[in-house]
């Protein structure tokens, strides 16, 4: 009878983690396909110094020395800051930074992309990859550089790495921080098979008492798997796993043709 009530308990605590990576992978979606999400991402625009005339803005972009601003046909100005949006009809237009480079995003609430989306497709989730991880971290935060897919490089914070045993093999993944989290972009055996060729991201909370909780089955794809118009990190060479990952998010259908 105990061995009963145990094995009922356990698989209670199953399905409500199946239930709770569910519910998550719902909201992800729903992110992916609002208004401003990246499945809107349609076009990407390189400044050159002066004045950039973009399609279906309603007004010139100016670049002088690294500062960027918009000049309506109104005549009104906005400085075009992280956060400036210029706003016409469907069509929202922002300036991005990336190594030096100014470029303008644009979003498109009524994108091909948005409107031919047919849903994110996951591995089972398997309770397996949820593992702990043993946290190192390095005496002071160190610089990592980290590919991208323009074909230049980010510098991007890293606090150390993380050490844990996945299907009886010890691993090694290094991190870097982004908005209160660990940030890992790796890469493993299922990419270009299974999974998004270029590789997959994985966010956590920050290590608590040298211990950080790697859940697999939240492994997503990068923005790039969505749309062309995304400037994604890549996984740098210390982060490319030599076993498969099958958990988390599978690629596209259209990405394996």
């Amino acid at each position: 009878m105990l061995r009963f009530v145990t094995t009922g308990a356990a698989l209670l605590a199953i399905s409500a983690y199946q239930t709770e990576i569910v519910k998550w992978r719902q909201q992800k979606e729903v992110e992916l396909k609002a208004d401003g999400g990246w499945l809107t991402v349609t076009g990407l625009f390189w400044l050159q110094e002066g004045d950039n005339r973009i399609a279906g803005a309603p007004g010139v972009f100016e670049l002088h020395q690294g500062k960027a601003l918009f000049r309506a046909d109104t005549g009104a100005v906005t400085e075009m800051g992280p956060d400036a949006t210029i706003v016409s009809g469907p069509l929202t237009f922002s300036v991005i930074e990336r190594s030096g480079r100014y470029g303008v995003r644009l979003k498109d609430k009524n994108s091909k992309l948005r409107a031919d989306f047919t849903g994110q497709r996951w591995f089972p989730v398997r309770e397996q990859y949820r593992v702990q991880a043993r946290f190192v971290a390095y005496e002071q935060p160190k610089l990592m550089t980290v590919p991208n897919i323009l074909g230049g490089t980010f510098q991007l914070p890293s606090p150390g790495y993380v050490v844990f045993t996945l299907d009886g093999h010890e691993l090694r993944l290094e991190p870097v921080t982004e908005d209160k989290q660990l940030f890992f972009i790796f890469r493993d055996q299922t990419a270009g098979k299974e999974t998004y060729g270029s590789g997959r991201f994985l966010y956590t909370e920050l290590p608590r008492d040298g211990k950080v909780e790697l859940d697999f089955n939240k492994a997503e794809n990068p923005p790039c798997a969505v749309t062309p118009y995304a400037t994604c990190p890549l996984p740098p060479k210390q982060n490319q796993l030599a076993v498969r990952v099958e958990a988390g998010e599978l690629a596209p259908a259209h990405s394996l043709h």
